[in-house]
C-alpha cells in the first residue's frame, strides 16, 4: 500500500523559515536580553542570587524555556535553509546545515549551567556543602560559563552565516544584497567571537558589528516571508542538479 506524500514547495519553505527566524528572534529577546537584564546583578553575587531565587519562574520560563524553544526551532531551521539552498551548491549547503547544528548543540550542552544554578540557589544535597558565599561565588562561576559557552557556540554559527551569504549571492533567486549583509555579518561574528574568546579586556561588541548582524538577520527573514523565492529561478537550478537520464 503506497501512501503519497506531496514535498512542500519551495515558497512553503521559505515561510516556514521566516516564522522559524521570527520565533528564534522574539525567544531570545526574552532568553539573552529581558531576562538577565531583570535578574543578574553585575559584579554583585548576593543580588543576583537574591533575584533568581525570587523569580525562579522567570529564570525557568524566561530563560531555560526560551532557550529550549530556539534549539528547536534551530534545527528545523536548519533542514529548512538546506533545502532551500541546496540547489546553489549541495556539499556547501550542507556543511552550513552542520555548522549551525553545532552550534545548536553546544548552546544545548551550556544550558546545563543554568539547571547548576538552580540546584545551587534551591538548596539541594550539592548546595548544602556550601556557605551562602560559596553558593554566591559559584552560581557567578556557572552563570559566566554560560555566557562563555554560548559565545563558542555563536564561533561554530561562523561558517554558517559565511557561506549562507555566498550562496544567497550565487542563487538568482535571492537578491544578492541579502547575500553581501551576511557575509558582512559573518565577518562580524567572526571578529566578535574572536574577540571575546581570545583577546583579553575585549568584553563589548562594538555598535556597528552589532547593527550589521542585526540588519542582515532581520532583512532576511522578512524577505522570506513577505517574498518567499523566486519559484522559477529556484527550479531551473534544481532541475541542473539531477543527473542525466
Amino acid at each position: 500500500m503506497k501512501t503519497d506524500v506531496r514535498e512542500l514547495s519551495p515558497s512553503a519553505y521559505a515561510r516556514i523559515a521566516g516564522v522559524l527566524y521570527l520565533i528564534i528572534t522574539v525567544a531570545a529577546i526574552f532568553a539573552h536580553f529581558v531576562v538577565p537584564d531583570q535578574l543578574i546583578v553585575s559584579g554583585d553575587a548576593a543580588a543576583t542570587v537574591a533575584n533568581i531565587t525570587a523569580s525562579e519562574s522567570m529564570f525557568r520560563f524566561g530563560a531555560i524555556g526560551s532557550e529550549l524553544i530556539i534549539l528547536l526551532s534551530e534545527i528545523v531551521l536548519s533542514v529548512v535553509l538546506y533545502v532551500l539552498l541546496k540547489p546553489v551548491n549541495k556539499t556547501l549547503s550542507l556543511v552550513a546545515a552542520v555548522s549551525r547544528l553545532a552550534m545548536t548543540t553546544i548552546h544545548g550542552v551550556n544550558l546545563l549551567n543554568y539547571y547548576f544554578v538552580l540546584q545551587l540557589i534551591n538548596g539541594g544535597n550539592v548546595a548544602m556543602a556550601f556557605g551562602p558565599e560559596q553558593v554566591q561565588t559559584l552560581v557567578t562561576l556557572f552563570l559566566d560559563a554560560h555566557s562563555i559557552g554560548f559565545t563558542i557556540g555563536v564561533a561554530f554559527l561562523v561558517p554558517h552565516v559565511l557561506i549562507l551569504g555566498y550562496l544567497i549571492v550565487q542563487s538568482g533567486y535571492f537578491p544578492k544584497a541579502l547575500g553581501f549583509l551576511f557575509i558582512a555579518a559573518g565577518v562580524g561574528y567572526l571578529f566578535d567571537t574572536t574577540g571575546l574568546l581570545l583577546v583579553s579586556g575585549y568584553t563589548t561588541t562594538p555598535g556597528v558589528i552589532a547593527l550589521v548582524i542585526a540588519v542582515a538577520e532581520i532583512a532576511f527573514p522578512i524577505w522570506l516571508l513577505v517574498k518567499g523565492v523566486n519559484m522559477a529561478r529556484w527550479q531551473n537550478r534544481a532541475l541542473a542538479l539531477e543527473p542525466a537520464r
